[in-house]
Formats: C-alpha cells, sequence, structure tokens
C-alpha cells in the first residue's frame, strides 16, 4: 500500500492519510476526523491549531457508528 507524501498539515493517527481542507476550516466550522486512536489524532491537530494561532475545542466522539476525533473553530 502507497501512501504517498504526508504533507506538513496532513494528519495520519492511524497510519492512513488523513486530508484537511484547513482553507475551509472557518471559526465555528466543525469537522469529524475518524479514526482509532483518537489520542494521537488530538495530539497532530492541536499542533496544527497552534501553528495557525487558532483556539479548537476536540471532543472523541462516536458518529454514525464511526469512532473519531470531532474538532470545532472557536477562533
Amino acid at each position: 500500500m502507497k501512501q504517498g507524501v504526508l504533507k506538513i498539515d496532513d494528519l495520519d493517527p492511524d497510519g492512513v492519510r488523513i486530508i484537511v481542507d484547513w482553507i475551509q476550516f472557518d471559526s465555528g466550522a466543525s469537522v469529524f476526523i475518524p479514526c482509532i486512536n483518537t489520542e494521537q489524532a488530538k495530539k497532530q491537530v492541536e499542533v496544527i491549531a497552534k501553528r495557525k494561532n487558532w483556539v479548537i475545542k476536540t471532543q472523541i466522539r462516536v458518529e454514525t457508528d464511526c469512532l473519531g476525533l470531532r474538532i470545532w473553530r472557536v477562533t
């Protein structure tokens, strides 16, 4: 399996590349990241948010029978 190049703002909490359109992630928006390793996803998202000077809120959730991390951009 070829994953490709992991870019600076990509996530890979379970070893699978997840691309989020961070440009569209405005204040008040949220995104659900389906993953098993939710703690790793949270750490990766916090690094990205810090680099972009964003305040975020995260919550581990099950949505549509899928475990993952919901992220809200506060500012």
